[in-house]
């Protein structure tokens, strides 16, 4: 969420960043305005009204004692609470509005990321060289069937379209991903967290996912009660609620977490031909990395998150590209955002496997999390994530990248410790 005083002081500048990721939102900025000068004079008010009722208040005793009649200031305190109550419901009316309408916006992008859509991403760098084959190269999806490693076809049969089933070595490089992006975030002194895959309202919005893009997640709903939950789409929207409604200490900051969660999206199951196989699921894996800091500490946050999601990559040997996102393509609660994005060969172009981003202080003030300063004054902390990495998509960069003319694919170095030594993994008889 935004800062109600940004937007008082500055709104063309507030409108101009958002016109940065091509949207036209000048007539919620003005209705903004118009409430919250409302909601500021019936604030005004009512605090006026009760200052006459306490003074009111203050008279009756007075009178009494002196053997006065203060019949006349009782019906005047009557008046007044009669007015106040009704003043009362209609600044929460306009409290509530205001609400409503800051919570629509998005964040607003940084000054130097670029404006437009994701034809203006900018290519920052490129990482090792793209593999060349002096045989035809197969595509992932052959491959992994051929090896043993997915089961398309019983995936569909238990999850539908979008679904797969990792079996035998394809178990195993799974896990032993997972294992190693893991292992090497504890290495770097980030707390391992295992949370709830079902979360409640307030974690979506405090991430920023609602109420905007409630209906791309799965809903689930309590038949015995009005329980409803929903399936995390990211960890990134449990770590961030972590410490909602918390105040934290300086010295506390900064506070890094890793989560693994399978992840569940509504949105993914393209049909497209070229993405088959795992480039697009429902339900996939992640390790995500947050970080919470001060705001002068979170430029210096985010470049060790893409610098920690780069290094992952290149232990694996997988090249791959650096995509600075520009402000349309950046997601809504983000005011930067930086692609980490592998080669696969078979399809031409570079997918993501991660997306690092700083949310600055969007989710902590949805979110009410604070930390008390060297001064003792109130500030609210910055939020950043990156994925450390998702699977999905590296494993179709390795068995692409890593093949051989025999059909086998070469499994990557740091990942052979976590498959029992195995360095080949070869077409099944």
């Amino acid at each position: 969420m935004l800062d109600i005083k940004l937007i008082r002081e500055n709104p063309d500048y507030v409108k101009a960043a958002i016109h940065k990721r091509e949207m036209d939102l000048d007539h919620v900025i003005d209705e903004i305005l118009d409430v919250d000068q409302k909601r500021r004079e019936a604030t005004g008010a009512v605090e006026a009204k009760k200052a006459q009722q306490n003074a009111a208040s203050k008279e009756i005793p007075k009178i009494k004692k002196a053997g006065g009649d203060a019949s006349e200031v009782l019906a005047r305190m009557k008046t007044l609470s009669e007015e106040i109550k009704e003043a009362d419901a209609a600044l929460s009316e306009l409290n509530e509005k205001q609400q409503t309408l800051m919570a629509s916006l998005p964040n607003l992008p940084d000054e130097d990321v670029q404006p437009g859509g994701k034809e203006q991403n900018i290519p920052d760098h490129v990482w090792g060289e793209k593999p060349q084959f002096d045989f035809e190269p197969k595509d992932h999806v052959t491959l992994c069937e051929s090896l043993g490693m997915i089961d398309y076809p019983r995936g569909a049969k238990l999850g539908g379209n979008g679904a797969w089933v990792y079996r035998g070595w394809g178990a195993r490089m799974e896990w032993a991903l997972l294992n190693f992006f893991i292992n090497e975030h504890l290495n770097d002194g980030y707390e391992l967290i295992l949370p709830p895959h079902m979360l409640n309202y307030e974690c979506g919005y405090v991430a920023g996912q609602f109420p905007k893009f409630s209906d791309e997640v799965y809903w689930i709903q309590n038949p015995t009660s009005s329980d409803r939950k929903f399936l995390l789409p990211t960890a990134e929207t449990a770590l961030v609620n972590l410490h909602r409604d918390e105040i934290l200490s300086a010295d506390e900051l900064p506070k890094k977490y890793i989560a693994y969660t399978p992840c569940y999206r509504r949105e993914a199951g393209s049909y497209r031909s070229e993405e088959r196989g795992m480039i697009r699921g429902h339900q996939f894996n992640k390790v995500e990395m947050v970080q919470y800091t001060k705001p002068e500490d979170s430029d210096r946050a985010f470049q060790e998150l893409v610098g920690k999601a780069e290094r992952l990559v290149q232990e694996l040997g997988l090249h791959y590209r650096l995509s600075r996102l520009a402000a349309g393509d950046c997601s809504a609660s983000m005011a930067r955002t930086y692609d980490i994005e592998v080669w696969i060969p078979s399809m031409g172009i570079y997918k993501e496997v991660s997306s690092a981003s700083n949310a600055r202080a969007y989710q902590a003030r949805r979110g009410n999390i604070k930390y008390r300063d060297e001064n003792r004054k109130l500030q609210f902390v910055h939020t950043l994530n990156a994925s450390g990495l998702a699977t999905s998509r590296v494993m179709p960069a390795i068995v692409e990248q890593y093949q051989n003319a025999d059909g086998s694919v070469t499994v990557p170095e740091v990942l052979r410790p976590y498959m029992g030594g195995v360095d080949v993994i070869r077409p099944q008889k």
